[in-house]
C-alpha cells in the first residue's frame, strides 16, 4: 500500500538532520552527474496562475524518481505534491501533501550552504523574516554550527516577537527580536534573508566582514532582497541551481552587476572542485533558487523514517 504523509506528520526536530543528511548525498551526487535535477517547468492558466511541477531525482545504488507540483492561483490556502517512485522496482514508494516538506527541503538546502561557506565558530544568526522559511533556515542553522544566539526583525512587531519566543522554545537558544533590519544582522557571523521583499533591506555595510548571508526571498531584476554591493563584497557566491537562475522569466538579479559569473554550484564547492571560503575575513553569499530533484530525496528519507 502507497504510503501517503501530510503536514502534520511531518513534525520533530529529528527531521532536519534527516533533510540535511539526504540533501548531502544529493548534492555530492550532482558533483558527480548523478543527479536528475532540470529547471522547473510552469504551466500557465491565463489570469488565475500557474501550475509548476520539478521532476527529478538521484542515480544511485537505490534510484529515486519523481516530480513535485505547486500553485500559484489565488486562495487562502495553498498545497504540494511530492511523488516518489523507486527506479529499480517502478514501485511508488510514496506521497507527501502540504507545504511543510517545501519548507523543509528549503531550509536544509541552506544548512548545506552554511555547513561548507560559514565560518566554523560561527555562533551570531541575524535573520530576516518571520515567516515558514526563517523558521526553517534557523532550524537548518542550528542544526550545522553550535549557536548562542539569534536575532529577528519583520515589518510585524508582533509576528517577529512571535517567531523569537517559539524559536527559542524549539531550538534551546537566546533569540530576541529587533527593532530594525541593521540592529537583527549587526555583528551577525551569519545573516539569513528570508523577506518577501523586492527592495533591498540590507547593504554591505550593515555586515561584519567574514559574514555568511543566505539570500531566499525574490531574486530577479524585478525586485531583490539584498544590495548588490553585497555581491560586490563577497569572496564567494554560490547558488544551488545554476541553471535555473538562467531560467526565470525575469533575469537573475546579479544579471549585469559583473557577479553573475563568478557564481559557484555549491555542489561543486562541497565537492572540492571550486573553491569555498579561504580566510576568517572572506564574505560567503548563498542564494537559494531551489535545485529540482531534491524534492524527491529529502521525501524518500522521511518516508523511509516515517
Amino acid at each position: 500500500m502507497t504510503k501517503i504523509l501530510k503536514d502534520e506528520d511531518l513534525v520533530g526536530s529529528a527531521l532536519m538532520a534527516v533533510a540535511i543528511d539526504a540533501l548531502e548525498t544529493a548534492f555530492l551526487a550532482r558533483a558527480g552527474n548523478r543527479l536528475i535535477s532540470p529547471p522547473r517547468h510552469h504551466v500557465s492558466f491565463p489570469d488565475r496562475g500557474d501550475l509548476v511541477f520539478t521532476v527529478g531525482g538521484i542515480l544511485s545504488d537505490n534510484p529515486l524518481a519523481g516530480f513535485r507540483v505547486y500553485e500559484t492561483f489565488d486562495g487562502a490556502e495553498h498545497s504540494q505534491i511530492v511523488a516518489v517512485w523507486s527506479v529499480d522496482d517502478a514501485k511508488l514508494k510514496g506521497i507527501i501533501l502540504g507545504e511543510r516538506l517545501g519548507n523543509l527541503r528549503t531550509g536544509a538546502i541552506g544548512g548545506l550552504a552554511i555547513r561548507y561557506l560559514s565560518a566554523p565558530d560561527a555562533s551570531i544568526v541575524g535573520i530576516l523574516g518571520s515567516g515558514a522559511q526563517a523558521r526553517t533556515q534557523l532550524a537548518a542553522a542550528a542544526a550545522v554550527r553550535k549557536l548562542d544566539r539569534a536575532r529577528v526583525y519583520s515589518r510585524d512587531e508582533r509576528n517577529r516577537a512571535a517567531f523569537a519566543t517559539e524559536m527559542q522554545h524549539a531550538l534551546g537558544i537566546e533569540v530576541e527580536p529587533a527593532g530594525s533590519a541593521s540592529e537583527a544582522v549587526d555583528d551577525a557571523d551569519i545573516v539569513i534573508c528570508a523577506t518577501t521583499s523586492r527592495m533591498p533591506v540590507i547593504h554591505a555595510r550593515d555586515l561584519k566582514p567574514g559574514v555568511h548571508v543566505s539570500t531566499v526571498g525574490p531574486k530577479t531584476r524585478e525586485g531583490y532582497e539584498l544590495g548588490l554591493d553585497i555581491a560586490d563584497a563577497a569572496a564567494v557566491i554560490a547558488t544551488d541551481s545554476p541553471e535555473q537562475t538562467r531560467a526565470y522569466a525575469s533575469p537573475f538579479f546579479l544579471t549585469g552587476s559583473g557577479n553573475e559569473h563568478r557564481m559557484a554550484d555549491l555542489a561543486d564547492i562541497m565537492a572540492g572542485k571550486a573553491a569555498g571560503r579561504g580566510s576568517p575575513g572572506d564574505t560567503t553569499l548563498f542564494c537559494s533558487v531551489g535545485l529540482a530533484g531534491t524534492e524527491v530525496v529529502v521525501a524518500s528519507a522521511i518516508l523511509d523514517m516515517l
